[in-house]
């Protein structure tokens, strides 16, 4: 699609969203966007699940202002992916970008929208530790490949003074489904260990060196809880409402950094973003003292060009009520960073909202 096109659609959304076409009918899918009760219409989503907490919020929010539902499923960006690609829902949800073989796979008809910016903290099942563990990059790719075996390691030990750390089996958790999180998590881990950049490399699903494999970020964290001494990689929502402890990590700068919005922020703000930039842009290993290293945008998958006018006109207003102070607000609620000023201004731009 090009600029104009969306620019139209989303102006003809937020007529839409003021009444003008509330109760337009999308045609295409048989019951993805159908009129529903109460003049208003549905749309479907797939896709990861480290957002779903924010985007829960976002759709509840948004169908009680405007009369549209939004049914998302949340699967794991792999299946985000692979439902938006195959037409299923009407947009998809990923934290890993979509690669260049992807898109050509959709005839590059995608286009990446950022929502909001998290982390991926690494959260263990240690009682009684009493402080906050203390992680660097090396030694966090050391685990996963199975190289550190035991909680009182002395690599562990040198970065924890002081720190009682028990004579205890490290038990490995990460994702078995298609996963953002993996990606965020791996593509951080290729940057700082060049053994894991050639033996796992970085990617929504990759070959584990050991572990137990737990679905969807939900997965993860239940494995985590229920099984002492694990260790395992979520998003921080899911660690903070089930009561999980997470490490600092050490950034590229050398601080220990405890996952806050202020340090996810922080990332975002040490990266450089231009005008024409398609917004798949990694944030992880970000410079600067503050920046927390494993942190990502996510983003939703929409068509540019979407031969249904009436579903394109919906889906452009909620990203353009999405983008509103409101809206970005709630997200620092569910402990993830809302977009920085300058992003959110580029998409507006490029959207014409």
């Amino acid at each position: 699609m090009t600029h104009a096109t969306l620019s139209v659609l989303l102006l003809s959304g937020l007529l839409a969203a003021c009444g003008g076409d509330r109760g337009a009918t999308p045609a295409g899918r048989d019951s993805t966007a159908t009129a529903r009760g109460g003049g208003g219409a549905t749309l479907t989503g797939a896709g990861a699940t480290f957002p779903n907490p924010i985007y829960t919020k976002w759709f509840d929010a948004y169908a009680k202002q405007t009369g549209v539902r939004i049914n998302y499923q949340s699967i794991g960006s792999g299946g985000g992916i692979r439902q938006f690609t195959e037409g299923t829902v009407d947009f998809g949800a990923t934290d890993g970008p979509m690669t260049d073989g992807q898109i050509a796979g959709v005839e590059g008809k995608v286009w990446h929208v950022p929502t909001v910016l998290g982390a991926v903290v690494v959260t263990y099942n240690l009682p009684g530790l009493g402080s906050a563990l203390k992680l660097d990059g090396p030694v966090i790719a050391d685990i996963f490949l199975g190289r550190i075996s035991r909680w009182n390691d002395p690599r562990i030990a040198a970065l924890n003074p002081g720190l009682a750390l028990p004579a205890q089996d490290l038990i490995v958790v990460h994702r078995s489904d298609g996963s953002g999180t993996s990606f965020i998590f791996t593509d951080y881990l290729s940057k700082i260990s060049p053994e894991w950049r050639q033996k796992v490399g970085s990617a929504t699903a990759v070959q584990w060196p050991i572990g137990l494999g737990g679905k969807g970020n939900e997965g993860v964290t239940q494995q985590v809880k229920q099984s002492e001494g694990a260790v395992g990689y979520v998003e921080l929502i899911y660690a903070t409402a089930n009561q999980l402890s997470y490490a600092h990590v050490r950034n590229a700068a050398g601080a220990f950094v405890e996952p806050t919005l202020k340090s996810v922020s922080a990332a975002a703000a040490g990266t450089a973003i231009g005008p024409e930039s398609d917004f798949r842009v990694s944030i992880t290993d970000a410079a600067g003292p503050e920046a927390y290293p494993i942190a990502s945008f996510t983003w939703l998958l929409v068509r540019p060009d979407d031969p249904d006018t009436a579903r394109g006109r919906q889906i452009g207003a909620f990203l353009t009520w999405m983008l509103q102070p409101e809206a970005q607000r709630m997200a620092a609620d569910l402990h993830y960073a809302p977009l920085p000023v300058p992003v959110i201004e580029l998409v507006q731009k490029r959207i014409g909202g």
